[in-house]
């Protein structure tokens, strides 16, 4: 049972995790609330570094059920620090939030998935003087979680897992899977694949692993809705790992910290490298860690690498943005949004992410996110 004792200390470091927020948000319910001044004038919080000058009211933010428990972190630490102010980030989709963005609703969105060209042109009309940018906050494995009863270990390439989606292989002890796992003892069972019902980055990012390393398999361009016949729906990551969770034969696709939180085994990747790769933290920094700015000016989305074969590079990442606009963000909300994304792309913010089954984003690229978010107005 290795594999269900490693997930197990992932979750109890998420556990801890959460406890440490709490016990944040306990302190500086005391007299740590007027938080100190520092040279520069800006108000900083004695139980941390957050800078909440400038931050004030509520704001509100929607998007990404990716990054939903990295958010949660962020924004238990961020008002604890500044006190009368209150970050309420929904979780739904990436569409649903850019949605949002684009009908000037939140201060910020986030999204699995860059702006496309037609949703820069919408946003324009929001921000004044401006359009809407991407930032990229979070990295991550996408975990394929499975629930094969006496099945700890399972390995799967890119063709195995298309054709698993596209509703080609449907047994457990398909010739394909078999061949991948010699020695195992898969079941008849019948596969209950699980998609994302709504429209999801998570599900775009899936796609553009599989477009680019199983085309004969996975003949459908990346899109945020789910593209194959059959399989089972189910609404944002949470629903997908339920599933998963509970139902025997099943596999899906979610954030590793919906694997880690839940204890779901995940799929080891045959990618080419040395060994099948594990989802990890860690193995995903490796393949994020190539990644380059492809946006223009103050766009930093990123172009990533998906056919890596690098020993020890998880494949099937994705890279969550905050959606924000350059220039014309409302007033009401602009002290906060550049506050809460400052600290989220700090040093602080970025070192929790991997407790909690994320990937910081590489220290170069993370370095321009923090100068962007500081020219913001």
């Amino acid at each position: 049972m290795k594999l269900q004792r490693k997930n197990g200390l992932r979750a109890t470091a998420l556990g801890a995790l959460a406890v440490t927020g709490a016990l944040v948000l306990t302190a500086c319910g005391s007299d740590d609330n007027a938080g100190t001044t520092g040279g520069s004038g800006e108000k900083t919080s004695a139980a941390s570094n957050i800078k909440c000058d400038g931050a004030k009211g509520k704001l509100l933010a929607s998007g990404s059920s990716a990054q939903k428990n990295a958010m949660d972190v962020w924004v238990k630490n961020y008002m604890a620090a500044c006190t009368g102010v209150e970050v309420n980030y929904k979780s739904s989709s990436s569409g649903e939030g850019i949605v949002a963005f684009n009908q000037g609703t939140v201060g910020f969105a986030g999204s699995d998935s860059a702006l496309k060209p037609e949703e820069v042109t919408d946003s324009k009309k929001i921000c004044k003087g401006g359009q809407g940018i991407n930032l990229p906050m979070v990295g991550g494995p996408i975990a394929i979680g499975y629930n094969v009863p006496g099945v700890e270990k399972l390995n799967l390439d890119a063709a195995t897992v298309a054709k698993i989606f596209n509703n080609k292989i449907k047994n457990w002890n398909d010739p394909a899977i078999a061949k991948l796992n010699p020695g195992a003892k898969l079941p008849a069972t019948s596969i209950q694949a699980f998609h994302r019902s709504e429209d999801s980055g998570t599900t775009q990012n899936l796609g553009k692993y599989l477009s680019a390393t199983a085309k004969a398999d996975w003949p459908y361009e990346p899109e945020k809705k789910w593209p194959a016949p059959g399989g089972q729906a189910a609404s944002g990551s949470a629903g997908v790992a339920a599933q998963v969770k509970q139902a025997e034969g099943a596999i899906g696709y979610f954030e590793l910290s919906y694997a880690t939180s839940q204890q779901i085994p995940t799929v080891n990747i045959a990618t080419g490298a040395a060994a099948p790769v594990e989802a990890t933290s860690e193995n995903a920094s490796k393949a994020i860690a190539a990644a380059k700015i492809k946006g223009t000016g103050k766009d930093l989305a990123l172009g990533l690498d998906y056919t890596t074969k690098a020993d020890g590079a998880y494949p099937i990442v994705l890279v969550t943005y905050e959606i924000a606009c350059d220039t014309g963000n409302k007033a009401e909300t602009l002290g906060t949004v550049k506050s809460f994304l400052t600290y989220a792309a700090s040093e602080e913010g970025q070192k929790v992410l991997s407790a909690a089954g994320y990937a910081p984003i590489p220290a170069e690229i993370n370095a321009k996110v923090r100068e962007t978010v500081a020219g913001l107005n």
